[in-house]
């Protein structure tokens, strides 16, 4: 997926800050508005005050980098557990796992009430196979505790050379302590479009995440269920455990089952600034009743998608309420200051009411 990109000069010296200050009090002319650069200007002399006292006076000689981040780490953990900063192997990595095939677990996870936790185990992967289920609280990774953990740190943690064991402390409803799981690192081959022909018509389609062949393989296994003698009667689609993924796939797959009405719509800080998509006739498969299945582990992209079929009355959702994480966000990169490779990070920009204005 083509995602918005931020580029801005990372501040990596003493120097940069100064400079990105002067250059900003230099250009604005409004009153309010220097005073706001004037405070802005003070908070990072802050920052970049301590720096400079610990490169100076700290006992041992510390690495400047390691700090930077270290400060950029702590600001977003701040924000949200979606914003995180990303070194440029571990962005390297966050990219792949779009693309249908990586290496690691298998599993989706985010920070429930600051625990780590497992949204869902991707089918047919080495965290499916080991036993791990949705709703699993990670409190330990290789014997070290997940507390204070962002979600980019826990999955650098759980990443390494393929056939390597990972040991995961599990704390799980029914569980009296902590129980450990190992599971072996393998490459993870997605296939997040599963069909099932129920006979007389009717058909059945798993969608496991959203990825980027997710779309065309959906449109694909209607294709062919309409060819068959009795055609499509009926669709079941089944978004149960589906953490979610690419946006856009779930946009695409809506607009295959809605002629028209709104599929998705992103409010972001500025209110007034609401992007819409809407849902085209042309491509459009009709003539038959969706059902779709979701539960508590359904999030991000599978409720955009059922939320879409539900507001324009396409489909009857069943199942349990789903795991609420409405929102979007985007990659940014940050050049660094010397060297051409980038550090990047995620930045959660807006989130995704449904039409009927229900919020995830």
């Amino acid at each position: 997926m083509n995602k918005p990109k931020f580029r801005f000069l990372a501040p990596f010296s003493f120097l940069l800050f100064v400079g990105l200050g002067g250059f900003v009090l230099g250009s604005l002319s409004s009153g309010v508005t220097l005073a706001y650069a004037k405070e802005r200007y003070s908070d990072l002399q802050i920052f970049t005050k301590v720096l400079n006292l610990v490169q100076q006076y700290y006992v041992e000689e510390v690495d400047i980098k390691k700090l930077i981040y270290g400060g950029v780490k702590g600001m977003l953990q701040e924000l949200d557990p979606h914003t995180n900063f990303l070194p440029p192997e571990v962005y390297k990595e966050f990219e792949s796992e779009t693309s249908g095939e990586f290496g690691g677990l298998g599993i989706e996870i985010t920070l429930q009430n600051d625990i780590l936790t497992v949204i869902s185990p991707i089918e047919d992967t080495p965290a499916w196979e080991a036993g791990i289920q949705a709703g699993d609280k990670i409190v330990e990774i290789n014997g070290e505790s997940t507390k204070g953990l962002s979600l980019a740190e826990a999955a650098q943690k759980m990443r390494g050379k393929k056939g390597q064991k990972v040991r995961l402390g599990i704390y799980r409803d029914g569980f009296e302590k902590p129980k450990e799981f190992a599971v072996a690192r393998g490459t993870v081959k997605l296939k997040s479009v599963k069909v099932t022909d129920l006979d007389d018509g009717y058909l059945y389609i798993r969608l496991t995440s959203f990825i980027e062949n997710s779309a065309p393989d959906f449109e694909k296994a209607l294709k062919e269920a309409l060819k068959r003698p009795k055609g499509l009667k009926g669709l079941i689609v089944d978004l149960r455990r589906n953490p979610g993924g690419l946006l856009d796939q779930a946009v695409k797959i809506s607009d295959l089952l809605l002629e028209d009405g709104i599929i998705v719509s992103t409010i972001g800080r500025n209110k007034k600034e609401k992007e819409v998509i809407y849902a085209k006739k042309e491509g459009t498969y009709t003539g038959f009743p969706v059902i779709a299945l979701v539960n508590e582990f359904s999030a991000s992209a599978s409720e955009i998608l059922s939320g879409a079929l539900q507001d324009n009355k396409r489909a009857l959702v069943m199942g349990q309420q789903t795991f609420g994480k409405g929102k979007r966000a985007v990659g940014c990169e940050a050049w660094r200051w010397f060297g051409t490779q980038t550090d990047s990070c995620t930045i959660l920009y807006s989130e995704w009411p449904f039409d009927s204005g229900r919020r995830h």
